[in-house]
């Protein structure tokens, strides 16, 4: 291939892998509390504060219905993400600086979402540009994160460390929602108004996230050689003569898009359309969280037993009949809860497992590079989903016709995943 024969890693000692594992618990209070629950309905209210007499918003002239302004940006944020995640993925293998490269991402994302504390008065598009850098940096520093995998854990045992990674972070994201949801049924009390409240909770997240980073940053090891010679291009290159990793690739990028899609809009859908307060929301993506803890560990079971494809194909069909579930019932926040509860079930399994799946088709010295082009749409992020949807949503009127479309990218990824051979690869 060109570059530096690797020589191999040192062996990860149980406190490295502890401090990887909180690098999750740290990053999940931004996905769960920013992207999953309250940026959605808080950034969708904001926007319709700006709309003018004729109920639209025109982010540089452009016009826009103020409830999909928010699926926008997430779609925005990721494009954007195509052009920084390679840069973020060969920088970390050329100079062999992971941990630092990690710190610096994920402290501006940090920073980025601590000042959406500031987005008030129908300042959306204040709110729109910290999404912005704070969604970028969470997905670049996922990119370097995950390319630490195939460095601490053998590849018998990644199916399990990977799960205990997302489990571990649910627990972390649920436990400051429950911080959340506490303060937010105290708020009337304390003096404060809904709103008030809620960007507090925004900024919450971000210190979460860049007070549990500094366990990572500086417990984890740099390993292996820089590689001076190795660029984004090469490794798409070395992806087309990779059919089965290109192919699973593919697939995870289809039907993770909708997965994130449904993480991303519940808490809109819950707010907009069902009409649920924020502390019944709150408390149903808390529910969320701990279901997902246990549905993580579960799929770890099932990778054993059956393969850690076959138990993703399975989390497949669960999902499409969430989306069946959505269109034909959900009308009411008890509903709503019984769908979240099934979200829970499959939504960590079938990603930490997907991950490790790929992390067992990565050359060794091109970590980062590889999951650079995953990360595209990993945990909290995604691009054609969202804008799919939010396009139907503009033009229908209906959030429950805009969430059909996603049964499109569940039923691709599962043709595509179905014929991806894992063991040859």
């Amino acid at each position: 291939m060109g570059v530096p024969a690797q020589a191999p890693l040192e062996p990860a000692s149980q406190r490295e892998i502890r401090a990887w594992y909180v690098y999750d618990w740290a990053n999940s209070a931004f996905a769960s509390t920013v992207l999953t629950l309250f940026l959605g309905p808080y950034l969708t209210a904001v926007a319709k504060s700006a709309a003018g007499a004729d109920g639209y918003i025109y982010p540089l002239g452009v016009k826009v219905d103020p409830r999909s302004f928010w699926g926008y940006m997430v779609s925005l944020s990721v494009l954007l993400q195509v052009f920084v995640l390679p840069w973020a993925g060969t920088i970390a293998d050329r100079l062999r600086r992971k941990r630092e490269l990690l710190g610096a991402l994920a402290w501006t994302g940090a920073t980025a979402t601590v000042c959406l504390f500031f987005v008030k008065d129908g300042r959306y598009l204040l709110g729109g540009g910290l999404f912005l850098v704070a969604n970028l940096t969470f997905g670049a520093a996922m990119a370097v994160y995950n390319s630490f995998l195939p460095e601490i854990a053998r590849p018998e045992e990644r199916d399990a460390i990977s799960s205990r990674g997302w489990g571990i972070g649910y627990l972390g994201g649920g436990l400051l929602l429950l911080l959340n949801l506490v303060f937010l049924s105290n708020a009337a009390s304390l003096g404060l108004t809904e709103g008030y409240a809620v960007r507090i909770c925004l900024a919450s997240a971000g210190l979460w996230w860049g007070l549990f980073t500094i366990i990572p940053v500086t417990r984890l090891r740099n390993r292996g050689i820089p590689m001076p010679h190795v660029s984004f291009w090469k490794t798409v290159g070395e992806l087309r003569g990779s059919p089965q990793a290109l192919l699973f690739l593919c697939a995870y990028l289809i039907y993770n898009d909708a997965i994130q899609t449904v993480i991303a809009i519940a808490g809109q859908f819950g707010s907009d359309e069902l009409r649920m307060p924020m502390s019944q929301l709150t408390l149903a993506i808390l529910m969320v969280q701990f279901v997902a803890f246990g549905g993580a560990f579960l799929f770890q079971f099932l990778a054993a037993r059956f393969t850690a494809k076959r138990a993703v194909l399975g989390a497949l069909v669960v999902w499409t009949g969430v989306i069946a579930y959505i269109y034909l019932a959900v009308s009411t926040a008890s509903e709503f809860f019984v769908m979240a509860a099934l979200v829970g079930v499959v939504m960590g399994g079938s990603q930490a497992l997907s991950r490790a799946i790929f992390s067992q088709m990565i050359p060794v010295g091109k970590e980062a590079e590889y999951f650079s082009i995953y990360e595209i749409s990993d945990k909290g992020t995604s691009w054609f989903g969202p804008l799919v949807f939010g396009l139907a949503l503009q033009h229908t009127g209906s959030y429950r016709t805009a969430a059909l479309t996603l049964l499109i990218f569940f039923t691709a990824g599962f043709l595509l995943l179905a014929r991806v051979d894992v063991r040859r690869s």
